[in-house]
């Protein structure tokens, strides 16, 4: 490093003469970083404030305004304490008193005396009000200000965690100014999903999404492995032309290999939901109005493939594509249609009674299986088990809708879930066994339990269930029966 020039060699009006030869930096021996000189700091006063006498001469080292650690021009951040060093100075303190030359050595100040802002610590905000020992879902920690007290630092620290000003500002965002950090509680999101305040990136919508009407709940979650979640679900309920209800859920899982696979799942869920209780409504029969539901989710996926592009878009092989597995209950009946490898089971109350899985996967280890040419645990060990042989998209070779429609004995519920459940609960029974025994009465926390299981289990995919109790819990849409 250069030597200071001159007129920053000269002491300070309040030094004595004898202090001179100390002016260059030199180092900390408490902390072992360079330690701003008293006569750079005057000099530079009146050009620059507190950023140090370094800053005065352009394309050599300034000192931090928070620690005094060395950095070059050009660096935003302090790498030593983490100052915002674009960021306008502090106003500089009133020129403390002359420190007393002391006859002998001084000893050195306790270690719990040391000012935060010398040591580079610290300091957590306090817990909130009420006596609740645990931990927010995030919490703040700030660097102390230079050139305060305790008094100070004790500031900050209310001020990150919980301060007046920071909560108008945090009412403000959750006023509809803004999406709040789901970390720290404090900081706007900006446009590309990361946090203001502290940089923790946020969860899309569709990453976690959970939804209950009267009679039926469904779970989705990104899962453990995948950048995003490419399944999707409707929840329904309708009232017949005889006045009893009608309730449905639909799941769909988008195919990864394809375009758009997430906007494919959510155009057909959409569809496929309305259409049904559309006809439901109209008093179509309920396996005729499960088929035009599939046609109509077929026709929603295929216009993805027409929407015009930009020329300079590369051409996409895929067209968008997903599968569909929906169920709806209509009194003693419940009437269940697919087209993929999305499953739906019955699972009875009565576990002693055997729980049935009610749909033929669309694929590859089906076709092995139904050929007689592997068994079905062979089949479906292989590499090439979930390729699908039937989809909803613009490139399918065929679009053959499965419609079914079952009359239990007993009460239960329908199971009706993608390929990232049923992965770790596949036959019947793993599934009866996975689902609670309250499941019917309590669906929403049933369809969590089932998601936990595939998220304990790996999380490999993408995880859609919805749980629809049968008989329907409500006698006619918006009530419940007697």
């Amino acid at each position: 490093m250069p030597p200071l020039p001159e007129s920053a060699q000269s002491a300070p009006p309040q030094a004595a003469p004898a202090a001179a030869p100390t002016q260059a930096r030199t180092a900390d021996p408490a902390t072992g970083t360079a330690a701003r000189p008293a006569a750079a700091e005057a000099g530079a006063a009146g050009a620059e404030g507190a950023t140090g006498a370094a800053g005065a001469a352009g394309g050599r080292l300034t000192a931090c305004p928070g620690c005094g650690e060395p950095h070059d021009p050009e660096d935003r951040f302090c790498g030593a304490c983490g100052t915002d060093l674009a960021a306008p100075p502090p106003a500089a303190p009133p020129p403390p008193a002359p420190a007393q030359p002391a006859p002998g050595p001084v000893a050195p100040a306790p270690a719990e005396a040391a000012d935060p802002a010398d040591t580079g610590s610290f300091h957590l905000a306090p817990p909130r009000p009420g006596g609740d020992e645990t931990l927010p879902l995030g919490f703040s920690a700030r660097l102390s200000d230079p050139g305060e007290g305790e008094e100070g630092a004790d500031d900050r620290a209310g001020e990150a965690g919980g301060s007046e000003e920071a909560e108008s500002q945090t009412a403000e965002l959750r006023g509809g100014r803004g999406q709040v950090c789901v970390a720290c509680g404090l900081g706007g999101v900006d446009a590309d999903g990361y946090c203001e305040h502290c940089g923790h990136a946020q969860p899309r919508q569709r990453d976690h999404q959970e939804k209950e009407l009267e009679g039926v709940a469904a779970v989705s979650d990104r899962g453990l492995r995948h950048h995003r979640n490419e399944d999707a679900f409707a929840l329904a309920a309708a009232s017949l032309p005889d006045g009893s209800a009608a309730v449905a859920a639909v799941v769909c899982d988008g195919v990864s290999t394809a375009h758009r696979p997430d906007d494919a799942s959510a155009a057909a869920a959409a569809a496929g939901s309305e259409s049904l209780l559309a006809a439901l409504e109209g008093g179509a029969a309920a396996d005729e109005a499960m088929r035009g539901a599939l046609m109509a989710a077929f026709e929603a996926v295929t216009a993805l493939a027409e929407e015009a592009r930009p020329r300079t878009a590369v051409p996409r092989h895929n067209a968008p594509a997903c599968t569909y597995v929906s169920a709806v209950a209509t009194g003693p009946v419940f009437t269940v249609g697919w087209i993929g490898d999305s499953r739906a089971y019955w699972v009875p109350d009565d576990r002693a009674l055997p729980a049935a899985r009610l749909t033929e996967d669309d694929s590859w280890a089906a076709r092995m299986v139904a050929a007689g040419l592997m068994a079905e645990a062979e089949a479906y060990a292989d590499e090439r088990a979930h390729a699908i042989t039937g989809w909803l998209g613009a490139d399918a070779v065929e679009v053959d809708p499965h419609v079914a429609a079952f009359q239990p004995d007993g009460p239960g519920v329908i199971v009706v879930c993608t390929d990232g459940l049923w992965n770790y609960a596949e036959s019947p029974a793993e599934m009866a066994e996975a689902v609670p025994a309250d499941a019917r009465t309590r669906p929403l926390a049933a369809a969590r339990a089932l998601l936990g299981v595939a998220l304990d289990g790996g999380g490999h995919d993408n995880v859609t269930v919805a749980v629809l109790p049968f008989p329907a819990t409500v006698a006619r849409a918006g009530t419940t029966p007697a």
